[in-house]
């Protein structure tokens, strides 16, 4: 049987899995594409064991998630200029045996951002310094906004900044930073998590939007703190949405329905927890 004629592979990598609605988010999308393909759930203990995986169960393209956005990029064969430039790559593509890492997370941000803030010339805190900050802080300067880091470490956060000639303050200096939107991209407040938050409450007020790039649960801590202190809030769905759709673009070649996916997701975050 010819390659174009076998049923796709594609997979998700990383630690913990359990609790990614991308299985079920990219399984209802081909169904619905007329593609045969089925897509599968990874936990690894380590990057090293991605490459390998993939060139031995013909996976054609795979979503890397926590925590191995960075640490994958050395074992692949190419790197595209934007998932160079952010230094995390969460989108892998196998082209004839060549692995190619991308990044998806930051158009994912940048797409669903823009349908609530006007980012050019706009002041935005952004709270982390792993992969997610990384592509929220170059998403954000390629569309004119003003990025301005905060990290539990200092020193993580520093070195972000430099990567970017951007700034970078002390997470303490939240207390009295005031910003268009503060864009939350740690894992803090995930499921199973839900009763953690990276913020005292009264730090919101300070924000007329707070985004939290966490999906699962709909509404994390941070983001019912942020409704109750009056701000507007974006959950991490559309970016999730985003990114995944620019996946099946990537490895396809083809249109997504963005309907369906985020109904999908929808569904399965009101209906409870995930079975994948």
């Amino acid at each position: 049987m010819k390659r174009k004629d076998r049923v796709k592979h594609f997979a998700l990598f990383g630690n913990p899995v359990g609790h990614s609605l991308s299985p079920r988010m990219h399984r209802s999308t081909y169904e619905e594409m007329g593609i045969e393909a089925r897509y599968e759930a990874y936990r690894v203990e380590s990057a090293g064991e991605i490459v390998p995986m993939m060139k031995s169960l013909g996976i054609e393209g795979a979503s890397i998630t926590l925590p191995f956005k960075e640490a994958i990029i050395g074992s692949l064969d190419e790197i595209a200029a934007s998932a160079r430039a952010i230094g995390a790559v969460n989108t892998i593509v196998n082209r004839e045996d060549m692995l190619i890492g991308d990044n998806t997370d930051w158009i994912g941000l940048v797409r669903d951002l823009k349908d609530y803030v006007q980012i050019r010339g706009k002041t935005f805190a952004v709270l982390g310094a792993g992969g997610m900050a990384r592509a929220a802080v170059f998403g954000l300067l390629q569309e004119g906004g003003l990025p301005v880091i905060f990290n539990r470490t200092q020193e993580r956060g520093a070195a972000l900044a430099r990567a970017f000639n951007s700034q970078s303050l002390p997470l303490a200096a939240l207390n009295d930073f005031r910003a268009e939107a503060l864009i939350q991209t740690t894992p803090v407040g995930m499921a199973p998590n839900t009763d953690r938050s990276p913020l005292k409450r009264e730090i919101l007020t300070n924000f007329r939007y707070v985004m939290d790039a966490v999906y699962n649960p709909l509404t994390t801590k941070l983001l019912r703190d942020a409704q109750e202190m009056g701000c507007l809030t974006i959950n991490g769905v559309g970016l999730f949405v985003h990114q995944g759709a620019e996946q099946i673009r990537i490895w396809t070649g083809r249109e997504p329905p963005l309907a369906t996916m985020r109904q999908t997701v929808l569904a399965a975050l009101q209906g409870g927890q995930p079975e994948d």
